[in-house]
């Protein structure tokens, strides 16, 4: 069984412009261990689980976020080359 969290009216309009910077599709999937798998397709690996769709969803945003925060040890140019911004989306 899938499940897919959408943000209800409510909840859209009651978001600071912080939390509108990126909007991205999440999968919640029932285990049959009972357990919540959530995913996010775009972010490929970005796989958490949790007891509930309340905890899979805050895992999610956990990984998600270190998913996406940036590692100067991967950046393998000399520092007075490059420079790390960020992007709102």
């Amino acid at each position: 069984m899938l499940f897919i969290l959408i943000k209800n009216e409510r909840q859209i309009k009651n978001t600071t412009p912080q939390e509108k910077k990126m909007k991205l599709k999440i999968v919640l999937e029932k285990g049959l261990d009972g357990y919540i798998t959530a995913y996010c397709p775009a972010l490929k690996g970005c796989v958490t689980q949790g007891k509930t769709e309340e905890e899979a969803t805050k895992n999610l945003k956990e990984a998600i976020e270190l998913y996406l925060e940036a590692d100067p040890m991967d950046i393998i140019l000399p520092e007075d080359r490059y420079k790390v911004c960020e992007l709102a989306i």
